[in-house]
């Protein structure tokens, strides 16, 4: 593509659009400046409201899958790399999650994190690389992440995981976007111009944020990771998380802070354990061939002590 094909096809884009309104942005009072960009944030959750639907059953068809062991893999470049980077590093201590269960790629590698990555965004060979190193399977999931819906490696990874058997998704910030048309779940919040011009870590960013909250952590509720809105599976790996599972505990069953210690004591620190030793009134060895047979949900665990 030449330069003046690139620049014509930016054009096109919704979020690359100039504002003339705004040109004299820079001559206004900080406070006025930080009212406008307030007011377009505002914005944001109403365009991601507008994609619930197809949010809602590309979560179901992620969850379907990684009940069967399957990974779910964020692929993205620049800031929408760095957030689904961000969106996979914090699974594991939220949700107990394995640290290849959700992955995030990111154009460039590791150092695209905090420096760019010269023309890592525009190779799609690279994203089937990056992919081909982790043995895509037909029961994992590869969500291409891109504001523009045009950069090469998003693209590149959904080809490639839709033509090994691989459920796809193509989160993008702009209306009939390639990346979308590439993937089976196309999700477009569309978030409009961007107070600086191009700036898509701005609006486009904040979308593809909550949208990316919304994938893993739904997903992870209907994987029994969480017992109504607790936090069940918690890993408690500092004083802080260790106060925090133990006040889970006594949100969960309401136990006194002896009966709780004792119960996480028997669990091995497991909060979903202790709070199952508590509530069905088992050992914590019988809990834990509940949760085994339960597939880990802790409701269904409960019902079956209670047969």
């Amino acid at each position: 593509m030449t330069s003046h094909d690139l620049r014509t096809q930016l054009a096109s884009l919704t979020t690359e659009a100039f504002r003339p309104e705004l040109a004299g942005i820079d001559r206004l009072p900080t406070l006025d400046i930080a009212r406008l960009m307030n007011g377009e944030d505002a914005g944001v959750p109403t365009a991601v409201a507008a994609q619930l639907p197809r949010i809602a059953a590309a979560i179901d068809a992620i969850a379907e899958r990684m009940e069967k062991g399957g990974r779910l893999i964020y692929a993205g470049a620049g800031t929408a790399g760095r957030l689904g980077v961000l969106d996979a590093s914090e699974c594991p201590p939220t949700f107990n999650t394995d640290p290849g269960q959700v992955v995030g790629l990111i154009a460039g590698g590791p150092t695209a994190m905090v420096t760019s990555v010269e023309g890592a965004e525009d190779s799609g060979e690279l994203a089937r690389q990056d992919l081909d190193g982790l043995e895509i399977a037909p029961a994992d999931t590869v969500v291409g992440i891109s504001a523009s819906g045009r950069t090469p490696y998003a693209i590149g990874a959904v080809e490639h995981a839709r033509a090994l058997g691989a459920l796809t998704v193509g989160l993008s910030c702009n209306a009939h976007s390639a990346l979308a048309a590439a993937a089976e779940h196309g999700i477009e919040v569309v978030v409009g111009p961007e107070l600086i011009t191009g700036s898509t870590r701005l609006k486009a960013g904040t979308a593809q944020k909550l949208v990316l909250n919304m994938l893993s952590t739904i997903t992870m509720i209907r994987l029994g990771k969480t017992y109504g809105n607790l936090m069940v599976d918690v890993r408690a790996s500092n004083d802080k998380l260790r106060a925090r599972s133990r006040r889970i505990v006594a949100l969960a069953t309401g136990a006194s802070d002896e009966e709780i210690e004792k119960a996480l004591t028997e669990s091995g620190g497991e909060v979903k354990n202790a709070i199952l030793c508590l509530l069905a009134d088992v050992e914590g060895p019988t809990a834990t061939r509940l949760l085994e047979e339960s597939g880990g949900h802790l409701r269904a665990a409960l019902a079956q002590a209670a047969r």
